[in-house]
């Protein structure tokens, strides 16, 4: 199955409609472009997950960290809308319909362009491992019971970075 993520802007509003799946493949490429939104002053971010296939826990961590981050700054939300039934059953089993705007229906998407994939370098596997990280850690800090969910994978992702930072 093709995946891609495919992003817009909507007035005040960044879209990013995930076709196929969304995973630690995407994820790098997903939190730079937020994080370039965020930084250009936008708050409001919607999810479309009409087309979403799977989503792992690296790409649900890194939208846990889009909607933490609006959360920091004291404004902004992060809305999915067509949240399918096994969607929703993913980031509820997470905690995430704790801090996420969660609604089966929506508005259509505006017209999205497809999301730059970043390129790959020597350095594609730390910055993977990085992002993954950060992800996790981003789903433990949302929801409290997930660190006994991802201990194993956090100790994993830490001692995996460790060794390919110490082997450079």
């Amino acid at each position: 199955m093709q995946s891609s993520i495919q992003v817009g802007v909507n007035g005040p509003a960044v879209w990013v409609r995930v076709e196929g799946k969304g995973n630690f493949l995407n994820s790098g490429s997903l939190k730079e472009f937020a994080q370039e939104m965020v930084n250009r002053g936008y708050r409001e971010f919607v999810f479309d997950l009409e087309r979403c296939a799977m989503m792992d826990s690296t790409f649900m961590g890194t939208m846990a960290a889009v909607a933490l981050r609006l959360k920091e700054l004291g404004q902004g939300h992060l809305h999915v809308v067509h949240c399918g039934e096994r969607s929703f059953d993913l980031l509820s089993g997470l905690g995430l319909d704790q801090i996420f705007d969660i609604h089966s229906n929506g508005a259509t998407a505006p017209k999205c362009n497809k999301m730059n994939e970043g390129a790959h370098d020597g350095d594609e596997k730390r910055e993977r491992t990085e992002t993954m990280l950060q992800a996790h850690e981003a789903l433990c800090e949302a929801a409290p019971e997930n660190i006994s969910r991802f201990k194993d994978v956090l100790d994993y992702l830490k001692q995996d970075l460790h060794q390919t930072t110490a082997g450079k």
